[in-house]
């Protein structure tokens, strides 16, 4: 759980008066990555011993996984039973992604958990947008779907996005002003900081180009292959059904980031419950048998072995980058058949009344 041990850490830097940039920690010698207001937040870690806070983080992300889970099946349209809920949460808990998360005590399921509670929320609710802000202010990366807003025409939404991302910003700068200085002119454009970007770890484009390459630097390759998957990746989020345009902003991060650790990941779940929503249980069953294979580690990953793989084994070193232009390939054929008007996401109201009409249904 070395970064359950990073966050208190950064907690600690906050309640101490100490550099927030200037340590590492655990064997790994890790640093602190996240913006100023997510050491805040991690202030309260340092108020349990050690021994329980790993019991909290774990407790905490079997109890988000199965937030998640009933997150995606509302997201995807799908049922969401007591018996069902439980199955899946059980089954999501060997999730490679979802399973690394626990391992390293990480927050992504938190922050999933924010993002896709705040976009399947009705037109209109009140607040619609801070949540996302919110997670944006965390970890940089949610900041994304801020532009999906903007450019599906939920403007209301997205200044609230923005409104809430600059609050997150303007607290850290009020608190910690030298930390928010050294983070926002130097640290956030270290990515060496975070660590390697070739190794099997990291499932972005980046990751997989340096390992197809045998560098640890793959170049202009990696730039037009990230300008093409944005531009790609935007187009189906425009045209989209509201699911698809929404999983594939968050498969476009993934891809594009110049790291996405195999435990960022776990939009495989909502992905899934839309694929089994479709209709579509044979694709559903295949991301599923992706997600549990952990095939990226079946490979020589010591050291810079990771640069040395042959071409079977960039097969198996690399599972996670098909999976995320699978989700725009399948976004860009629902965005040509054409989009609905409603954007795919039923509101509170539909959504209950779809549940009961299901209910006596078989699935």
């Amino acid at each position: 759980m070395a970064d359950t041990l990073v966050y208190r850490a950064e907690g600690a830097a906050v309640a101490n008066g100490t550099d927030l940039y200037g340590f590492t920690v655990t064997a790994w010698q890790l640093p602190a990555t996240y913006p100023p207001f997510a050491a805040i937040l991690f202030v309260p870690t340092t108020w349990l011993p050690v021994a329980a806070l790993k019991v909290v983080f774990v407790a905490g992300n079997a109890l988000l996984l199965a937030l998640l889970v009933r997150l995606s099946c509302r997201f995807a349209g799908l049922t969401a039973s007591a018996p069902y809920v439980l199955a899946a949460t059980a089954l999501g808990l060997w999730l490679e992604p979802v399973f690394q998360t626990v391992v390293f005590g990480q927050i992504n399921l938190a922050l999933v958990c924010l993002v896709l509670w705040d976009l399947s929320r009705p037109a209109g609710a009140l607040g619609k947008g801070f949540a996302l802000g919110v997670a944006a202010g965390v970890k940089l990366t949610p900041a994304v779907f801020i532009v999906l807003l903007l450019i599906t025409g939920r403007v209301r939404a997205g200044l609230t996005a923005l409104a809430s991302f600059a609050g997150t910003v303007l607290l850290g700068a009020l608190v910690l002003p030298e930390a928010s200085a050294d983070f926002w002119t130097r640290r956030i454009f270290e990515t060496e900081r975070v660590g390697k970007t070739w190794i099997v770890d990291n499932q972005s484009l980046r990751g997989l180009f340096a390992r197809l390459l045998h560098t640890t630097e793959p170049g202009a390759v990696w730039t037009a292959a990230v300008l093409v998957t944005v531009g790609a990746g935007l187009w189906a989020a425009r045209r989209a059904p509201e699911r698809w345009g929404v999983l594939a902003v968050a498969f476009t991060a993934l891809l594009v980031s110049p790291i996405s650790w195999s435990h960022h990941w776990v939009w495989c779940v909502p992905l899934i419950a839309v694929l089994i929503a479709e209709g579509r249980r044979r694709t559903a069953v295949l991301m599923t048998a992706v997600f549990l294979a952990r095939s990226l580690w079946l490979v020589p990953h010591d050291g810079d072995l990771d640069l040395h793989l042959s071409w079977w084994q960039q097969l198996l070193a690399s599972p996670y980058p098909p999976v995320g232009l699978t989700v725009l390939v399948i976004a860009a054929l629902r965005a040509r058949a054409g989009g609905d008007s409603h954007g795919g996401l039923p509101t509170q109201r539909t959504a209950r009344g779809a549940a009961g009409t299901r209910a006596g249904a078989p699935r």
